[in-house]
């Protein structure tokens, strides 16, 4: 309600976006507005990219600014190192999360600590946008959740949309920022639905998160393709006269702790999900986000409805491995009871 409300008092133009819609669009309007934007990665080009995120833009933008590139992911993200300190802005795409590891050492040893390193004499304003997530019936390694990888590090903000008005927002934000950013994007949310984006430029502030479903009995905090997980539960737990608040974090790192400390004040029991691994996962950071600020308020363990400690399995087994609205549901009513 909150964004609807948004767009009506801005009046703007909207139109119909699937969230990978709406990601080409921000491209889009930055590749017209900025000509130091460049967009390289594999198969970027002709094809438009394996879900068709960069579709169009080499024909409207020539291939020196929208490159293909290597088969490299170190090669990639160096390349983009290099170019981002000398005055360019670009967008390296990596097809998979999983496929992120061979450019982890440029990423942490170089991307994140270049500002420090120089005393801010050199940024490195820079995007990496990486689909990640299960569900989409992926093979081995192309369903990894590892944004725990990237939120331990200081030097590099990390972005995780849920829909396609946030994905248009956040990358565009994510594009005009001096520093690393980078952006996860849900792969199982890239076409699960339309609404309604603003044709125009908008941005959605980095760091800050938001409430989709106001409640009063318990808060459940979620990401990306979790949110609708997330939702699904609340519903589910409406039935049985329980009133579920949603917070939707957008920005895993920095992390909005107000928010967080806000809304479990308000309910006194918070239900953390995430389809990350349990052990190490994000719930951990923000269990102890809710007992610096909150823990004085809770009646109940702070619970945490997880993936599981075995790497993201072949697609038969996808479902049983990622978190449903079953187990979700099963986590509020253990902190209902407790």
């Amino acid at each position: 309600m909150t964004q609807l409300k948004e767009l009506d008092q801005k009046k703007e133009t909207t139109k119909q976006m699937t969230l990978i819609q709406a990601i080409n669009d921000g491209m889009r309007l930055m590749l017209e507005e900025d000509d130091r934007t460049i967009i390289l990665g594999e198969d970027i080009g002709k094809n438009g990219g394996v879900f068709r995120a960069t579709e169009g833009l080499q024909e409207q933008f020539g291939d020196d600014r929208v490159v293909d590139t290597p088969l490299s992911e170190a090669g990639i993200i160096g390349t983009s190192i290099g170019l981002a300190v000398n005055g360019f802005r670009p967008v390296a795409e990596i097809q998979f999360l999983g496929f992120i590891y061979p450019a982890y050492e440029q990423i942490m040893t170089h991307v994140s600590r270049i500002r420090m390193r120089s005393m801010s004499r050199f940024t490195v304003p820079m995007v990496i946008r990486a689909p990640y997530g299960a569900g989409i019936r992926a093979p081995e390694i192309h369903s990894d959740s590892v944004e725990i990888l990237f939120t331990h590090m200081p030097g590099i903000k990390v972005v995780c949309p849920s829909n396609p008005y946030d994905a248009k927002g956040l990358l565009i934000a994510a594009m005009e920022d001096p520093d690393p950013v980078l952006v996860l994007e849900p792969m199982k949310n890239y076409r699960s639905k339309r609404e309604e984006v603003p044709v125009g430029k908008y941005t959605v502030e980095i760091g800050k998160g938001k409430i989709v479903r106001e409640g009063a009995d318990v808060t459940l905090i979620a990401w990306g393709a979790m949110i609708s997980i997330a939702e699904k539960a609340a519903e589910q737990a409406e039935k049985k006269g329980i009133s579920c608040e949603i917070i939707d974090l957008r920005t895993l790192y920095p992390i909005d702790r107000d928010i967080i400390a806000e809304s479990v004040q308000k309910t006194t029991r918070a239900v953390i999900i995430h389809e990350a691994h349990n052990t190490g996962g994000l719930g951990n950071d923000i269990v102890s986000i809710i007992n610096d600020t909150a823990f004085l308020y809770l009646r109940a363990p702070i619970e945490r409805v997880t993936g599981f400690d075995v790497p993201v399995p072949f697609f038969t087994l996808e479902e049983h491995y990622l978190p449903t609205p079953a187990r979700v549901v099963e986590g509020i009513e253990k902190v209902l009871h407790f």
